[in-house]
């Protein structure tokens, strides 16, 4: 778990970093299929919501890690749970940094029809979805069948 959340999170960083020092703020550069490279700042959580979230942001943030961490710790034997908690951190502390350190989010690839995210954007989401999967009964470890 820890593991791939600091591979979520160094990618993450890195790419953002790039990206702030190779793209102007506010210009695209084409890559394949209509989806641009973009540098824009997000103030808000996704699609620019709670722009004004502010400390209510980092509070949330921080709940909710809390939250994932102590699920994981009381149940690490979880199928899959340690890939969810992963991508979720991984993704959370990065962006959580990035409105520590800039009071905005950094998103840089934008697809046509859809507003532009980042890397932490994107582990956050499977990270979500996993969760989903996990809470469905997916991710429930097989147990053997009680002796008749």
């Amino acid at each position: 778990m820890a593991t791939l959340a600091a591979v979520v999170l160094v990618l993450d960083q890195a790419t953002k970093a790039l990206v702030r020092g190779s793209v102007g703020r506010g210009e695209r550069v084409d890559v394949a299929l209509g989806i641009e490279i973009v540098n824009v700042r997000n103030p808000g959580i996704a699609f620019g919501l709670l722009q004004d979230g502010g400390g209510l942001l980092l509070a949330v943030t921080a709940a909710t890690l809390a939250v994932l961490i102590a699920w994981f710790a009381a149940d690490p034997a979880r199928s899959g749970l340690w890939i969810a908690v992963g991508l979720l951190t991984g993704g959370a502390v990065g962006n959580l940094l990035d409105r520590l350190r800039e009071g905005e989010v950094t998103d840089f690839i934008d697809p046509p029809l859809w507003p532009a995210f980042n890397l932490a954007d994107i582990a956050i989401t499977f990270g979500v979805l996993t969760v989903v999967l996990i809470a469905l009964g997916g991710g429930e470890e097989a147990r053997p069948a009680a002796d008749p």
